[in-house]
């Protein structure tokens, strides 16, 4: 290719390129990076065919700029762990809304497939939740106790207990996606089956309104987080898959790294799900409307910080990048 095609076919890239680094736009890390890569590809193809000339110069020069930006943003970043989840995460996600919806929809299927299951075979609910929780609840219920299970640990040890348990379920679902994301949606069917017996096993009592009220009170946040734990396993699974235009060692390191960045996200709200277990859920005598309040507040927070503010985040730096061109 003729230098002067060469410029012109990608004079718009190495122009925004540039904008982005001179006004110091907040863009997503992971997007710089991809920046950098195709403008180094650039830089060398130019010093293979148009040694020492303009095109060469100019490439080097912005991808030096490239390179010190990157590394001294990793160096000068401040609060740090504040940058992660209020820019650098919630930016990242964006890139993976589409592994976060097919892990809710393989989660609902199995829900539906656990209801359905427990409807159409009485002793389905047994084989997944065990003799022992069973018997232990239907005994509870004669009591006119249902929710009793909620009650039966001091508040602060079932709050850590459920805790370390729920991190180990989104430990597995991150980690089972080396198995090219099929493990981790494998973890979605198993958790998305115990749900929907669960629920069944109450509806079938007469008692589904008074488990949707006491366990979602935790349970929106638990399950919520432990869908968005699968998301992870499956972007470490795309890593291995899909790599695009990077090398394959490149893409899963990437994979890796994403997948970590969501997983490390949902540590907090696994905390909040183990405060609230010990010590919210347990009081079966509070009123429906606080109840409601809390699950609809719970939900709310994971839509808006997982859905709405990523879109938001990116809309916001996509503005102001074309306001600076």
């Amino acid at each position: 290719m003729r230098e002067a095609a060469f410029v012109k076919q990608n004079k718009d890239k190495w122009l925004r390129f540039e904008s982005v680094l001179s006004n110091n736009n907040v863009i997503d890390p992971n997007e710089l990076s991809d920046l950098y890569i195709e403008i180094t590809d650039h830089l060398s193809y130019a010093k293979t065919f148009y040694k020492n000339s303009n095109t060469e110069r100019y490439l080097n020069q912005i991808a030096s700029q490239a390179h010190q930006k990157i590394y001294k943003t990793k160096k000068e970043s401040k609060n740090r762990l504040v940058s992660f989840f209020k820019t650098e995460f919630p930016l990242m996600f964006y890139q993976h809304h589409r592994e976060l919806l097919i892990a809710f929809l393989v989660f609902l299927l199995f829900c539906l497939v656990g209801a359905y299951s427990a409807a159409t075979d009485g002793d389905f609910v047994r084989s997944i939740l065990g003799d022992a929780y069973v018997n232990m609840t239907m005994e509870n219920i004669e009591n006119n106790d249902p929710m009793a299970v909620y009650k039966q640990m001091g508040e602060f040890n079932m709050a850590l207990g459920i805790t370390i348990n729920n991190i180990k379920v989104a430990l597995m679902a991150f980690a089972y996606g080396i198995m090219f994301g099929v493990g981790s949606l494998y973890i979605m069917m198993q958790n998305g089956i115990m749900l929907g017996s669960f629920q069944y096993f109450f509806y079938e009592k007469g008692l589904l309104w008074e488990s949707v009220r006491t366990i979602w009170i935790h349970g929106t946040f638990e399950i919520s987080v432990i869908i968005i734990a699968g998301c992870s396993g499956l972007v470490l699974g795309n890593g291995i898959l899909f790599t695009g235009t990077y090398t394959r060692l490149e893409a899963f390191k990437r994979g890796v790294i994403n997948g970590l960045k969501i997983l490390i996200s949902t540590i907090p709200f696994f905390i909040i799900a183990g405060l609230l277990e010990g010590f919210v859920t347990r009081h079966t005598e509070m009123p429906d409307w606080l109840a409601i309040c809390i699950i609809g507040g719970s939900l709310s927070i994971i839509i808006f910080y997982y859905v709405i503010y990523p879109r938001q985040l990116h809309k916001k730096s996509k503005q102001v990048q074309l306001n600076d061109l």
